[in-house]
């Protein structure tokens, strides 16, 4: 028996250990991957990037399943949906933009009918207001910045919301690259800002600084100068003595009793099915495990799955929209084959509903962002400009020409979610442990395809200010450029019951000692990448737990 049982290890998980912990609770992590260490990172863009490494030894056999539409053909997702399953999680990967949510999208839906009228949101769509306002999770977002070292700007973006600080640290430092693209959107009257970075502009919490060595994205640090779980909130959590984390074990469900609360889960490790009793689960894994887990999870008190009653558990779906633009700078060296992604010049100006939609056709808008680490073979394999061959000597000339003097920047939107996107189990795919892959039934709306067009047309306006002589972007057939490991939904959190699995703290709302950690539990997306929310909201549901354990504490 153990108080908490937190099912995954991630940047959700590590949080609520860390609290936990330090609140007296004796937990247990349960993690699928193994510990992953900083001399195991190299600069290897085919390891990182094309093999994809990280995603072993869970991840890459679980790829879920894709269709357009209910009753479409099935097929592989059209976008990335890479996960890592170690102890860390995903975020041992990511870039390390660390930026918080516009106030503006927590009651986005509201805010929308009252400037644009209820004809703004579009039939079909389900946008929900969160909850709880920015002001509420303010304080969280400034506890986690300042826990596991964020460098950014003296004032940060200047849309945001209130700050009652700023920053632990000063930006990374500014380049030719980002000073070019700040000084180009100041020009044009916006406001640009240093990016908010989860990365060490100088020694912090114990590990070194950035070297600038230009491996961040696909890859964890090879010096520990990343502010991820690994190396910040589970030290701390370990050192009470009260975390225990078992490596290589995969739940598999959640078991719960005749009164539908949970009493532990049930997990494989070794090929040895095992279960582990608990007071509490965390499940704070990613968005497409967590809500596979809930489906997985049934009884005779749930048998639709756990939280899924009301047949809530995988609806309101939904992934960013991430245009991108690309520039050719003649004959100079811009430098972006070094330096990490986090280090760039980011634009709020588009975002949220800080411009005027009225006449746009769409709601909604997404952080603007020039960044670095346009490694070689993400060069090689990027889109060319029309009338540039994909292979031969016309190709190669291309390469010589323009493979260090190609600027790029992205977008992204913040796609509504709609009735007829969600995530389901596939009924003819499993993982090679024999249980069903998560399917994704998405395809985005005509709001989103006019949000991404007019996100396109302003990354290219940007380039063009900063001297790009020539401007091009993918292809948008079939498909719009998507990302799939920026989703969201499947595990809503709101009051009424009748339309979210989870309550304003994270606790389902069928099974009160279970709580739902990530962005799953998104009622909106937002215009930035998730990871500072997720980390700010589940600092806040672990607090919340640990304030009312003596009430949430079943024998």
């Amino acid at each position: 028996m153990t108080d908490v049982v937190l099912v995954g290890l991630g940047a959700a998980n590590a949080i609520a250990a860390d609290l936990l912990t330090a609140a007296g609770l004796d937990v247990t992590a349960l993690e699928a991957g193994p510990h992953r260490r900083a001399e195991e990172m190299s600069l290897d863009e085919v390891r990182n990037d094309v093999r994809q490494w990280l995603a072993e030894p869970k991840a890459a056999h679980e790829q879920p399943v894709w269709r357009a539409a209910p009753g479409g053909p099935e097929g592989a997702p059209p976008f990335p949906t890479l996960m890592v399953n170690a102890v860390g999680g995903t975020a041992i990967h990511y870039p390390g933009l660390s930026a918080r949510l516009n106030p503006w999208s927590f009651s986005a839906r509201t805010r929308a009918r009252e400037r644009y009228g209820a004809d703004a949101i579009p039939a079909g769509s389900t946008p929900a207001d969160w909850p709880l306002r920015y002001d509420e999770l303010a304080p969280f977002y400034d506890r986690v910045e300042h826990d596991i070292g964020v460098a950014g700007g003296a004032s940060g973006d200047p849309f945001g919301g209130p700050r009652t600080r700023g920053y632990p640290m000063a930006p990374l430092r500014r380049t030719g690259w980002t000073g070019l693209m700040d000084a180009a959107a100041r020009e044009r009257g916006w406001h640009p800002y240093p990016a908010p970075a989860a990365i060490n502009a100088e020694p912090y919490n114990g590990n070194p600084a950035c070297t600038y060595c230009g491996f961040c994205t696909a890859s964890g640090c090879h010096r520990d100068a990343k502010g991820t779980a690994d190396v910040t909130s589970i030290p701390r959590a370990l050192a009470t003595g009260r975390l225990r984390i078992v490596t290589g074990a995969r739940v598999l469900r959640v078991e719960t009793g005749a009164d539908g609360r949970a009493t532990g889960v049930t997990y494989v490790r070794d090929g040895e099915r095992r279960t582990l009793a608990a007071r509490a689960v965390l499940i704070g894994t990613f968005t497409y495990e967590n809500t596979r887990l809930l489906l997985l999870s049934r009884s005779d008190a749930h048998p639709r799955g756990l939280g899924n009653a009301r047949d809530q558990v995988g609806r309101h779906f939904t992934l960013h929209v991430t245009p991108f633009a690309f520039g050719l700078f003649e004959g100079c060296d811009l430098g972006l084959y070094s330096g990490p992604w986090a280090q760039a010049t980011c634009l709020d100006d588009f975002n949220a509903d800080n411009f005027d939609h009225a006449g746009l056709g769409f709601l909604g808008g997404g952080l603007c962002t020039a960044a670095h680490e346009l490694k070689p073979i993400q060069m090689a394999l990027a889109p060319r400009p029309p009338g540039v061959p994909a292979w031969g000597s016309g190709y190669k000339a291309w390469l010589a020409r323009a493979a260090r003097s190609v600027g790029s920047v992205n977008g992204q939107f913040e796609s509504l979610t709609y009735a007829s996107n969600r995530l389901d189990l596939a009924p003819d795919a499993t993982d090679r442990d024999g249980v069903p892959v998560v399917r994704i039934t998405f395809a985005p709306g005509e709001n989103e395809r006019r949000g991404h067009d007019f996100l396109m047309d302003k990354l290219a306006e940007w380039l063009r200010a900063a001297g790009a002589s020539q401007t091009w972007g993918p292809p948008t057939e079939p498909h719009l450029p998507m990302d799939g490991r920026h989703s969201y939904g499947g595990t809503r959190m709101g009051d009424d019951p009748a339309g979210a699995v989870l309550d304003r703290w994270g606790f389902v709302h069928d099974a009160p000692n279970v709580g739902v950690l990530g962005a799953s539990a998104f009622p909106t997306p937002g215009g930035v990448n998730p990871t500072l929310t997720v980390q700010a909201l589940a600092w806040r549901t672990a607090a919340h737990l640990a304030s009312e354990w003596r009430a949430r504490t079943f024998s």
